[in-house]
């Protein structure tokens, strides 16, 4: 491959681009945005309408179907639907995916615009509210205290300005809150006795509760905006307003004196016809926190009794997040928010609904199944490779999640729950690649190759075939990324993410492996390369360096590395070694050599016995005749089932029933033919069946205990069932000690005995699986056209 052959020729550049992988992969992984869910637009928007009053039936007529006809006209509306109830109108449109949010809002607008002439006047205006993941709160701040709720509200409001200063908070919503207001109630009687109507005092209150601004004033080349402040300060100043004088010459009545009303005689006030009172609003939202555990001196959580348990009113701060902001970072701006906000005495905070809290776990996950993935990676290989060559394979995984990670920065994407949960899917499939390129580098470096030449011709070996298998992955999952839908669109970073690391996988294995295995693979028996004083020093340097970094930062940290660094140091020379050198020299070559014989065994066939190709093909045909005919039965039944046959219990469509019939029968004696050659491979085997049959019945009999210690209901008769199939197979080969000659009963070839035999071992799993109370079955034991209604009495 052309792309090998130009980074081994290139491989100081390769090294370079490998740093520049790590640095970059590296920077873009701590600084890419992070958030709990995808942001992902929906073209969704509820439009609501009030007009107090008005009931269902009218409510529909005046405000619902005026404005449905003029959104059906909208174009890429996918469905509309609307809910009317008394006083009140919402309808919801829903938009084709393809419709980009601003060009939909747009729309929405226009055509609410449109029908706003069409509505009744006194009906309020329609609200239109567009649908957004970044509606949900990633966080709740809980305010409770032993002072009043209204100076906790207060307390809030100022948190509430505090939170919304974050670059990444986007909105604070206080709930469970008492707002402040100043209510007038009004004496019906007294208003009438003055003949003074509501609009007189309205109208008296807003016009004095103004700021007028007074222009502009030049002096002396300064230039002054002056305003007149009229805003109320005092509830006290309400209650002195003036609402009626009468005329001049006090003859004048009221305005209604005319009629006959009572007539005035000075000045009305508010206070003469209403109460001013400094109360509450009514409240809209309501806030309940109850605790079951408590947070000790040590951060440890404990569980509360349960008779102190209580339910206590709070104030609720719901923080929501900027589309693409780092949820990471807004929560570490929360947490010092609070901790240098100015709480009074007596006030508890209590964090819940913590997103953050998830996306920590999940990258921490994400960190430890890195670590944990190299670890086991090096142990195996090992054991075939040695240690420096497998610690190569091994950073195969962090390499491709740091150029993933390099990837989606670069295309605009955010770390959602998603791709994180994508990448430790994808953790076991990144360093297949790599293991085979190394390894195969590594055999040709044994026959004796230079090192270079040896990462060329084992990389062009293998390099097709990695580009087909890793081709193959991502087919299987490329159509995910055109599931329709909105859960199409959520769920299309799960493909998009596997796709991109299994690519940067394959990037690794065929670019930067092919050079680097040049440079760093070497034989167990070829001996070490001198290193320059330069490069000594570098290294030793970097050490220090790296090691004072994480002393400054923390110096228990770097006590915890140093012991790991020795502890695998001695694991290495003491246990890992030794071992490795005892597999490679024995173990491996007695597994290879088994496995010759089985190789061979099992292409032993003898085709010269009477009626060869019924005896080794009657079972397994007859199996395979009897479900195709099935499947094709049962699909012909889909589309044929008028009219009925009825056989016993069961009915059957009388135009397929006679090839339902013969599946059935055809698949019954395969499956009786495979229990007989069953049966008649484990009698050959002899002491290997008694052997084989004892260890599944110690391997049943430990289930069985596993799940007795789970608190399963285990009877006799599953007991016996269970330990009845390795014991049965023990017993039929004890038989066959017996048995002097090896000949073939029936079967007289071994790759028929087998297929037949692991089909048999199929059966042997099914019915353990359906004995065993696992709480899963193979099959529905319910009919799902049947409804089942329990009814317990007492």
């Amino acid at each position: 491959m052309k792309v090998i052959e130009q980074a081994i020729k290139n491989r100081t550049l390769i090294l370079v681009v490998t740093g520049i992988l790590i640095v970059a992969g590296l920077y873009s992984y701590i600084t890419i945005p992070k958030e709990s869910a995808p942001s992902i637009d929906i073209p969704l928007f509820i439009i609501t309408t009030i007009y107090p009053g008005i009931g269902p039936a009218d409510m529909e007529s005046l405000v619902t179907q005026p404005l449905e006809r003029e959104l059906q006209g909208i174009e890429g509306v996918s469905q509309i639907r609307s809910t009317t109830f008394e006083s009140f109108s919402s309808i919801v449109v829903e938009f084709d995916l393809a419709v980009e949010n601003i060009v939909a809002s747009q729309r929405v607008r226009e055509q609410i615009d449109l029908a706003r002439s069409e509505l009744p006047s006194d009906a309020e205006e329609p609200i239109i509210t567009e649908f957004s993941i970044d509606d949900f709160p990633i966080m709740s701040i809980n305010l409770a205290a032993d002072y009043s709720m209204a100076q906790l509200t207060q307390i809030a409001e100022r948190l509430e300005d505090a939170l919304e200063a974050i670059p990444g908070v986007r909105e604070v919503d206080v709930i469970g809150g008492l707002e402040r207001e100043v209510q007038v109630n009004v004496d019906l009687n007294a208003m009438k006795g003055y003949n003074i109507s509501f609009q007189q005092i309205i109208g008296a209150i807003q016009s004095q509760n103004l700021t007028i601004p007074g222009g502009n004033v030049d002096v002396d080349r300064l230039s002054y905006l002056l305003r007149i402040t009229g805003e109320f300060q005092h509830p006290n100043e309400i209650e002195d307003l003036v609402i009626f004088a009468p005329p001049a010459g006090g003859g004048g009545g009221g305005s209604g004196g005319g009629n006959g009303g009572p007539t005035p005689l000075g000045l009305v006030y508010v206070r003469d016809v209403a109460d001013v009172i400094y109360g509450f609003k009514d409240r809209e939202s309501y806030a309940r926190l109850t605790a079951y555990r408590i947070e000790d001196n040590n951060g440890d959580l404990i569980p509360i009794p349960v008779e102190e348990v209580r339910e206590n009113p709070v104030v609720s701060l719901d923080i929501k997040q900027r589309s693409g902001s780092n949820i990471l970072e807004i929560s570490e701006e929360v947490n010092a928010v609070l901790a240098d906000f100015g709480f009074p005495a007596g006030t508890q905070i209590v964090l819940t609904n913590d997103a953050s809290d998830d996306i920590r776990n999940l990258i921490t996950d994400l960190e430890n199944s890195i670590i944990s993935g190299m670890l086991f990676v090096v142990l195996v290989l090992v054991f075939f490779l040695g240690i420096r060559n497998a610690l190569l394979v091994g950073t195969a995984v962090p390499l491709a999640i740091f150029t993933g990670f390099l990837v989606m920065t670069i295309m605009g994407l955010t770390i959602n729950f998603v791709i994180l949960f994508s990448l430790i899917i994808a953790l076991g499939l990144l360093v297949d690649n790599s293991v085979v390129i190394v390894e195969n580098i590594y055999r040709f470096r044994e026959q004796g190759y230079e090192r270079f030449e040896a990462a060329r011709l084992g990389a062009n070996e293998v390099g097709y075939a990695l580009l087909a298998s890793t081709a193959t992955l991502v087919a299987a999952f490329l159509p995910l990324l055109f599931w329709p839908g909105i859960i199409g669109k959520f769920m299309s970073y799960l493909p998009m993410t596997l796709i991109i690391v299994l690519l940067s996988s394959l990037f690794i294995a065929l670019v930067i492996y092919p050079a680097l295995t040049g440079f760093f693979v070497r034989l167990s028996t070829e001996k070490k390369r001198e290193k320059s004083r330069l490069m000594k020093g570098t290294i030793l340097a970097a050490v220090i360096i790296a090691a004072a970094v994480i002393g400054i930062n923390n110096y228990i940290t770097l006590v915890v590395l140093v012991l790991i660094v020795l502890f695998f140091v001695i694991t290495y020379r003491l246990i890992v070694k030794p071992l490795s050198l005892i597999f490679t020299g024995k173990l491996l070559p007695e597994f290879i050599e088994g496995y010759k014989s089985f190789l061979g065994w099992m292409l032993q066939r003898n085709y010269k016995v009477r009626r060869a190709y019924w005896r080794n093909m009657f079972s397994l045909s007859a199996f395979t005749i009897g479900f195709l005919l099935l499947l094709i039965g049962g699909v012909l039944s889909l589309f044929l089932s008028e009219p009925v046959l009825r056989i016993g219990p069961a009915t059957l469509p009388a135009a397929t029933a006679p090839i339902l019939l013969l599946g059935l029968f055809s698949l019954g004696v395969g499956i009786l033919g495979i229990i007989v050659h069953t049966i008649e491979s484990v009698f050959l085997g002899g002491m290997r069946s008694v052997i084989g049959g004892a260890v599944v019945a110690v391997v049943f009999l430990l289930t069985l205990l596993g799940f007795w210690f789970r608190g399963a209901n285990l009877d006799a008769q599953i007991i016996i069932t269970v330990l009845s199939i390795p014991l049965f197979a023990v017993a039929v080969g004890s038989l066959g000690l017996f048995r002097k000659h090896r000949s073939p009963i029936i079967l007289s070839d071994n790759r028929a005995r087998l297929l037949n035999s692991i089909f048999g071992a199929l059966f042997a799993i099914v019915i353990v699986f359906n004995v065993i109370p696992t709480g899963l079955n193979f099959f529905p034991d319910t009919d799902p056209n049947r409804i089942d209604i329990n009814i317990e009495g007492p």
